[in-house]
């Protein structure tokens, strides 16, 4: 949606940066996106978050924020409960649905209960190891769930923390790892198959899927396979069959609309050899780097990147926030 000449162009600012492990993913994410939306006619700022971020939004009164933030503030719902606090409408989920699709666990609990199906999973604090004593717990991590295993911070992004785990010994180092991103670690069943991305955009007319993004990685599917070109390969659309690909969209509107999400998300899905695919986490701020996936999902759509962007952020600004 290209803004007319005659008309003020929307003016859009882009929170991007903080003070997150994925701060300059968010960076780059942010200048991304304001190129695309330049491009597209409107005005767009990039900001970081400082102590002089609410008297600026105060002053200068933009049409919409879009959050890009990654980490904890950019995702748990505090930023999109300080812009409500400060009357400014701004793309994406609201505090409640961020705070559910943060959480993994929670995200996970809620989606099995709407019937999807999800990896069972442990949920498991740093404290716990050390009052019931960490060889016990993990004893009973690898009774319950076997191998291999994902071992992963319950609330985090862009693969930080994560480590697959196929032989028992290399458990008590995963764990270590988780630590030192969160306090509570997530560990599920690993699932053998086809990671894919969904990402879902409501233009106001409803949620979309947009095509399927399939993820082939030498080694694992970690941050630097994510940001840096070469190690991943993409195929937009994934590989699948058309009843399994109805099925990935279906389980990624499943999640936008069952967790509250809006504007925008992306669920990461693991797709099994009989094509049934399994809910890992949802994103409310997908990255938007030229490696991400949603932004390539925008490329294989019928609307260009920019047009897209420009149609997310518009919407934004119309509709009405209670």
């Amino acid at each position: 949606m290209t803004q007319s000449t005659t008309t003020t162009p929307l003016d859009v600012l882009i929170l991007a940066g903080g003070l997150s492990h994925e701060r300059d993913i968010s960076i780059r994410s942010g200048r991304r996106v304001a190129e695309a939306l330049r491009s597209a006619g409107l005005t767009a700022n990039v900001s970081d978050v400082d102590p002089g971020l609410l008297a600026s939004l105060r002053s200068t009164r933009p049409d919409v924020v879009w959050p890009l933030l990654h980490g904890s503030t950019g995702e748990d719902g505090s930023i999109r409960d300080l812009l409500e606090l400060v009357g400014v409408r701004y793309v994406g989920t609201d505090p409640a649905g961020s705070r559910i699709a943060w959480n993994k666990p929670v995200a996970k609990t809620l989606m099995a209960r709407a019937g999807a199906a999800t990896p069972e999973f442990a949920t498991l604090p740093q404290s716990l190891f050390r009052e019931a004593g960490a060889h016990t717990v993990l004893g009973a991590v690898l009774d319950r769930l076997g191998l291999p295993l994902v071992v992963k911070p319950a609330q985090g992004g862009s693969a930080l923390g994560v480590s697959l785990v196929t032989e028992a010994d290399q458990l008590p180092q995963a764990m270590v790892a988780c630590f030192s991103y969160g306090d509570v670690a997530l560990i599920e069943r690993a699932i053998s198959g086809t990671e894919v991305a969904v990402s879902v955009v409501d233009l106001g007319t409803g949620p979309q899927v947009l095509p399927v993004v399939e993820i082939a990685t030498d080694g694992a599917y970690d941050y630097d396979a994510r940001y840096n070109a070469g190690r991943t390969e993409y195929f937009v659309p994934a590989r699948l069959s058309p009843e399994t690909t109805r099925a990935a969209g279906d389980l990624a509107l499943l999640a936008h609309e069952q967790l509250g999400l809006a504007h925008i998300s992306r669920t990461d899905m693991i797709v099994d050899s009989a094509g049934t695919p399994w809910f890992l986490e949802v994103n409310v701020a997908p990255g938007m780097t030229e490696t991400s996936l949603l932004p390539q999902a925008a490329d294989a759509s019928a609307h260009p990147p920019a047009e897209l962007y420009a149609s997310i952020a518009t919407e934004a600004a119309r509709s009405q926030r209670s």
